[in-house]
This record gives C-alpha cells, structure tokens and sequence, in this order.
C-alpha cells in the first residue's frame, strides 16, 4: 500500500537528502501500489527516483527489484544507490524521462515493444531467488516452468519511451520462468489497449516462445488467469482490478472457441 513522504522517519530522509544533495522538491509516482514510498526527488545533484519500503511484502518485493535491477543490462533503470537505515530499505534509481507507450493496434509504439521484448525474451534470469510461477500469479501449469528473466507486470504504466528506446521499469515482480508466460500475461494489456484478442494473438505470434507453447496450455493457461481476476473483481471495487477481469476473460472466452 502506498505512502506518503512524510512517512518516512527523518533518519532516512535525511540519508537521502545526503545522496542527492539536499531536497529540494518530492513528487509522488502517479501510478503503482506495490513500494510504500514511490517519488521523484529532486535534489542539487538532478533527479533521483526512489522507493523504500519497511515491512513484509513491500521489503521482499523491493530486495526483487533492486536484485533484478542491478542484474539486468538496459531494461530497468539503473540502481545509483541504496541504503538500509531503522527498518527501512531504500533504493536510489535513475529517472527515466519519456511517455508511456501507445500499445493500440498499428501504434508505431508497438515496434519498440517487439525490440524490447525480443531481447528480453532472449536474456536468462540471473542467479538469485526469484519468484516461482505459482508464487507469482497464484495458479500453476509445468509447463509454465522455465530459465527466462520474465519482469510479469509489462503494461504501458510500466513501459517508458526514451531517447534510446523502450525501457521497463518496477521489477518488483521478477519471475523465473518459461518465456511464452511473458507474453500471455501481456495478452490482457493488448486487449486493454484496443486489440480484440484474435489481434492480440496475431501479433505476440512473432516470437518463437509464443509459436512454441501448445494451444491448449494457453487455452489453460487463460482459463485460470481469468478465473483468478474474476474471483478478484467480486471483492474489489478498483476499477483496474474490473478491467483485468474483463480483459482474461475476453481472452479465455476467445480461447475457449478456437483454441
């Protein structure tokens, strides 16, 4: 659950302003819920994006992100420092200026995307404890097991298009896994974004982790995805967590007429 700045124990904001050279503004991430602190500080030295985090989940989440950060090559926003003071984990990472993509049906933005995740596609997650399939998204197939770095949460809110390239930050959810469960999960964003799920399919049909997985462990794969955000949607009245659901579902009613 998000916090504010003011949450933060003087110790720690302290230590901060002395990594950037005294604060001279704080802006809070418009979007996200995962870190209890996600802001744009800016100091003397320029911008710094920082999370930090003090219990539980948060910490565990933040230690994946900071781990897959610091491991990957151009992906993620690079780790400038980091720092653990009474309780609190917090990590200094390089501000990423861009818009999110357009991820609609014959966007230009969808080339950058197929850069991005091609080479994404093709990069082993590195040594450390990452989350398991199950642990990540609550269901389980075999086949879903695999050595591939899958960030599990591409959306446009997590896509920004800079000077070189299409980046991908929050990392908070690093997945070791099989590739093709990266681009089923992106299934749902492209139909958010505009494409009917014929489409969306059609154009994750491109990379060879896609054209490799039998229909019908997609067929279940999108069943129980579905299932998962329906049972969601009926205790919750997000308007995100409703969109997911039609979304899977859209896509599992597809699946079961043609896969």
């Amino acid at each position: 659950m998000r916090s504010e700045w003011t949450a933060l124990p003087e110790a720690v904001t302290t230590e901060i302003a002395e990594r950037v050279g005294g604060i001279v503004a704080v802006h809070p991430a418009p979007t996200g819920n995962h870190a209890e602190i996600a802001s744009t500080v800016v100091g003397s030295t320029g911008r710094v994006f920082v999370k930090a985090a003090s219990n539980g989940l948060s910490v565990q989440t933040l230690r994946y992100e900071l781990a897959a950060t610091r491991a990957s090559d151009w992906f993620p926003p690079a780790v400038l420092w980091h720092f653990e003071c009474i309780g609190w984990l917090v990590v200094g990472a390089e501000h990423l200026d861009g818009p999110h993509p357009d991820l609609s049906p014959g966007s230009p933005d969808l080339d950058l995307l197929r850069v991005t995740l091609k080479a994404l596609q093709e990069t082993p997650a590195p040594p450390g404890t990452w989350f398991t399939p199950a642990g990540r998204l609550g269901f389980a197939l075999p086949e879903m097991e695999g050595p591939a770095f899958v960030h599990s949460d591409i959306n446009p809110s997590n896509l920004i298009l800079t000077a070189g390239g299409l980046r991908i930050v929050d990392w908070a959810w690093a997945t070791k896994a099989a590739a093709w469960v990266e681009l089923a999960l992106l299934t749902q964003w492209l139909i958010g974004s505009g494409h009917a799920p014929a489409q969306a399919e059609e154009w994750l049909g491109q990379f060879p982790a896609w054209a490799s997985v039998r229909p019908d462990v997609l067929d279940a794969f999108a069943a129980l995805n579905a299932a998962k955000w329906a049972a969601k949607s009926e205790q919750s009245t997000l308007g995100w967590v409703h969109d997911l659901a039609a979304w899977t579902g859209a896509w599992a009613a597809h699946r079961s007429r043609t896969g």
